[in-house]
């Protein structure tokens, strides 16, 4: 046991909040038929990542958070611009927009020396859970250490942090959401100022995606807003109970995601392990795919639940 709690339990943790950090604003999203905006997020936010570390030198929260709100601005210019000026819908023009910033930001990433951090194509992609490893711990007694605790890896910490601000975030929030959700123009007579509303749910989603980026990759980041939520969306009627049925369902695929990727090919005969992050969203979409299939709500995902 004191292996796992060395190589799995911090991974594990940090996928999970991951996971349940960007799945509880995606139930919002997928309500309002925007979950294209979580895909746009994830996309995005990788060339203000970069150049955020190349200026400052390092991976911490707030500069790549900068980075990140940065690049989200550039893009929701180009977005308008491409919109107004060759007059196609913001659908389209989202998507011109995204893939070109995260292809942008591939270039840099692969033209920039970024050598001494976790900060390459293929953590971009897939992220680097597999060697967020607790080096300092040697049982379970280690939870109670504070030197050991010490070395726990910062993403953690980060995503943890991140997780509770979109649980705070959702519970302050609550009614205004709900209301607006269901039908904007009511929730406006009541006095809802409905775009700054939806403008923090975009930045509450821009924060999850951040904080996750860089720990479990752009790949996870789009599975975890749209799978989850969908999935419990196809489970019940009731909104208190999606959202809730949706962090469960996140966390439970990270979890499982995480087990598999180190021990499937294993029990296979396989030697080598597969990617965790690929492995939690393959779980994810086997989950919805299940749900499409036995769920008792089995119709479209982004209709809005009941009160």
């Amino acid at each position: 046991m004191s292996d796992f709690v060395v190589l799995s339990l911090v991974p594990m943790g940090i996928g999970a909040f991951a996971a349940v950090a960007c799945a509880l604003p995606g139930n919002f999203l997928i309500l309002r038929r925007q979950a294209l905006i979580g895909d746009a997020i994830s996309h995005v936010v990788l060339p203000g990542i970069v150049a955020a570390f190349l200026v400052t030198g390092t991976v911490a929260a707030l500069p790549m958070l900068a980075g990140a709100a940065g690049a989200a601005v550039v893009a929701v210019l180009l977005i308008e611009a491409i919109r107004r000026l060759g007059r196609i819908e913001p659908g389209a023009a989202m998507g011109v927009v995204f893939t070109a910033m995260f292809a942008g930001g591939v270039l840099l990433l692969e033209r920039s020396d970024t050598s001494s951090v976790h900060l390459d194509v293929e953590h971009a992609l897939y992220g680097n859970l597999e060697s967020l490893i607790w080096l300092d711990a040697t049982g379970w007694s280690s939870l109670l250490d504070s030197e050991a605790l010490v070395g726990l890896p910062p993403e953690l910490l980060r995503t943890a942090v991140a997780c509770g601000a979109m649980i705070l975030f959702v519970a302050l929030l609550w009614r205004p959401l709900k209301i607006s959700t269901f039908d904007e123009g009511y929730a406006r007579s009541l006095g809802v100022r409905t775009v700054p509303l939806g403008l923090a749910l975009v930045v509450a989603a821009a924060v999850a995606a951040v904080a996750a980026f860089d720990a479990v990759g752009s790949i996870l980041v789009i599975a975890m807003f749209i799978c989850p939520p969908a999935t419990a969306r196809l489970m019940t009627n009731r909104l208190e109970r999606q959202v809730l049925l949706s962090a469960v369902i996140a966390a439970v695929a990270a979890l499982a995601g995480y087990v598999f990727a180190g021990y499937g090919p294993l029990w296979l005969g396989r030697a080598d392990a597969v990617s965790a992050a690929g492995m939690i969203a393959t779980i994810s979409g086997l989950m919805l795919g299940v749900a499409c299939v036995a769920a008792p709500h089995r119709r479209r995902a982004g209709e809005p639940a009941a009160g």
